[in-house]
C-alpha cells in the first residue's frame, strides 16, 4: 500500500511538472568550495548568464568543505526537480578512491548536464632548479632521488595527484610537500621551499613572464597563449600526460530528462558565445560543451584514471 501510494505522488508530481514549464521559480547553483576559488569564479558567471537565458534567478551557494565533498553530497540529496544544480571538478573523481567512506555516489546520485570548461596546469620549478626543460629535471630527479619535492595544495588535491602520477610516470621519486591550500603552495615555489609545483595556468602564468618561476611543460593538448613559450608535456617528451582541472555540472539523479536537455541546451550555448570565451580566455579558462552522455563517461573515465594513482601511491583520506 506504501508503495502504491509513494507511485500515485510521484505520478502526480511528474504531471504537475509537465503542466508547469521550467524553470517556474529561481534555481539553486551549489559551488562546493568557498568563494574565491575558480569554481565560485566560474559558477558566478554560469549563474548569471543562465539566470537572463531562462528567465529565472540563479542563485549560487558556497558550500565548501571535505575537498569539495560537502556541497556534492548537499546536490545529491536535495530533490530531482532542476531547481538545484551543482558544478563539480576533478575531486569528484578523485573522492571515491581516496576516502574510505563517501556519503554520495558520483555515478548513481548524480545526472550527467554538461562539461562547460577546463583549465590547464603546468609545471613550475623554482630558478634555483638547476634544469631548464621537461627533460633535464626528470634527468635530474632520477639522479638525485629523494632530494627533490614538489608542493600542492593537500593530500588528494588535483595538484598532488599530478605529482603522484609525474612520479609514477618518470620515476622521479619527487618528495610530497602538502600545503593548506594552493595559493600557499604558490608561495612556496617562489621562496624556494619547494622545487616543483603543478597549477593552474593563470596563477603562475605572471611569474613565469617575469622570470620568478620557471614553466617546463604545459599539461594539456596544446600551448596555452598565456604562457605560448612554454611546450606541452607531449612536446617536451612525456606522452599522455594531460593534467587539466575541469569543471561540469550536474544535477541530482532522477532529474527529468527534458529539463537537463533544457539545461544543457542553455549551457552549451552559453560556452559558444563569444562574449563567454573572451572572458574566459582572460582568466585562462578554456570553454567546453558536451552531451550529457559524454559528460558522464568523462566522469568515469576520470575516475579510473586517478583512483589507479591513488591505489599506486598508497594514498587515503579520512
Amino acid at each position: 500500500m506504501k508503495r502504491l501510494l509513494a507511485a500515485l505522488l510521484l505520478l502526480a508530481s511528474l504531471g504537475a511538472l509537465a503542466q508547469e514549464p521550467y524553470p517556474s521559480k529561481p534555481v539553486r547553483l551549489i559551488l562546493p568550495f568557498p568563494p574565491g576559488g575558480g569554481t565560485d569564479l566560474l559558477g558566478r558567471l554560469i549563474a548569471d548568464r543562465l539566470a537572463a537565458s531562462v528567465g529565472q534567478p540563479v542563485v549560487t551557494e558556497n558550500r565548501g568543505g571535505a575537498g569539495g565533498n560537502v556541497g556534492a553530497e548537499a546536490a545529491a540529496r536535495s530533490a530531482p526537480d532542476g531547481y538545484t544544480i551543482v558544478l563539480v571538478a576533478p575531486s569528484l573523481a578523485i573522492s571515491p578512491t581516496l576516502y574510505a567512506k563517501l556519503n554520495y555516489d558520483p555515478i548513481k546520485d548524480f545526472a550527467p548536464i554538461a562539461l562547460v570548461a577546463q583549465v590547464p596546469n603546468v609545471m613550475v620549478t623554482h630558478p634555483s632548479v638547476p634544469a631548464r626543460t621537461l627533460a633535464e629535471f626528470t634527468a635530474y630527479a632520477r639522479a638525485n632521488p629523494g632530494k627533490l619535492n614538489f608542493g600542492s595544495g593537500g593530500l588528494g588535491t588535483s595538484n598532488h595527484l599530478a605529482g603522484e602520477l609525474f612520479n609514477l610516470r618518470t620515476g622521479a621519486g619527487l618528495i610530497h610537500v602538502p600545503y593548506k591550500g594552493v595559493n600557499l603552495a604558490m608561495n612556496g615555489v617562489l621562496a624556494g621551499e619547494v622545487h616543483l609545483v603543478f597549477l593552474g595556468v593563470p596563477v603562475p602564468a605572471p611569474h613565469i613572464k617575469a622570470g620568478r618561476l620557471r614553466g617546463l611543460a604545459v599539461l594539456g593538448r596544446g600551448r596555452s597563449p598565456l604562457i605560448p613559450e612554454v611546450p606541452t608535456a607531449a612536446e617536451a617528451g612525456l606522452a599522455d600526460f594531460d593534467v587539466t582541472t575541469w569543471y561540469g555540472v550536474l544535477a541530482p539523479a532522477s532529474t527529468p530528462r527534458p529539463i537537463i536537455q533544457r539545461l544543457n541546451a542553455e549551457l552549451t550555448k552559453m560556452m559558444q558565445a563569444p562574449d563567454i570565451k573572451e572572458r574566459l580566455a582572460a582568466l585562462g579558462t578554456d570553454p567546453l560543451t558536451s552531451t550529457p552522455d559524454e559528460f558522464g563517461a568523462y566522469i568515469k573515465q576520470e575516475i579510473a584514471k586517478w583512483g589507479d594513482v591513488i591505489r599506486k601511491a598508497g594514498l587515503h583520506a579520512e
